[in-house]
């Protein structure tokens, strides 16, 4: 390329230009830098790289929220994902399955059942950071939309960063539920008739 008077110009940059585009990754990447030193994303741990499945045939839960996050892997890598805060919550018929892939032996199964025969598993502070989740729900007094800084009927750490779009209600009750997950946090979890074994091939809960 070559200037108004005819002479070779090489490498020019339209700082300009440079500067609007980059703005908004460089705006973004620093709102996640401050989230991670305010501790206000998702998981206080480095998640492994699977993802799990659970299931259940029902759910009943108290002080229900659920805002936006972020999870974070050993690598640093971000990870989106939806996380359920619950207060109080009761699982009946539990399965969490998840699938490691082996070299030379394949896919190996590791599944867990619990809360069968009429006694549910309890857990407590629950918080899941779920990627999918399916089934048949209700609410009670429930607010969408609401700002995820301001979110009080879930546990007392459940809200997210101001201005995202988040909801919460009274309570819940899902049927038939279905979650593929990242990671999950109780401050108690109490697993009744718990039953756990590995196995080759794909089992999974769903």
């Amino acid at each position: 390329m070559k200037d108004a008077h005819g002479r070779q110009v090489t490498g020019r940059v339209r700082w300009r230009r440079f500067a609007v585009l980059s703005v908004p990754g460089f705006a973004a990447t620093a709102a996640l830098a401050i989230a991670l030193a305010n501790g206000a994303l998702a998981a206080s741990f480095a998640v492994s790289g699977q993802q799990f499945k659970v299931s259940a045939s029902s759910l009943k839960g108290d002080g229900f929220a659920q805002y936006g996050g972020i999870d974070t892997n050993a690598r640093g890598d971000l990870l989106p994902v939806a996380v359920t805060a619950i207060k109080k919550a009761e699982l009946h018929n539990l399965c969490q399955s998840v699938v490691t892939h082996l070299p030379v032996i394949g896919d190996i199964s590791l599944k867990l059942s619990a809360g069968g025969g009429g006694k549910p598993v309890q857990a407590e502070n629950l918080f899941v950071d779920a990627t999918q989740l399916s089934g048949n729900a209700s609410f009670n007094n429930i607010e969408i939309g609401r700002d995820a800084s301001t979110l009080d009927k879930g546990p007392e750490n459940a809200q997210g960063l101001q201005d995202l779009f988040a909801q919460q209600a009274d309570d819940i009750d899902i049927t038939n539920l279905h979650q593929t997950a990242w990671a999950t946090n109780a401050a108690t979890f109490k697993l009744t008739g718990l039953s756990m074994n590995v196995s080759k091939g794909k089992k999974e809960c769903f």
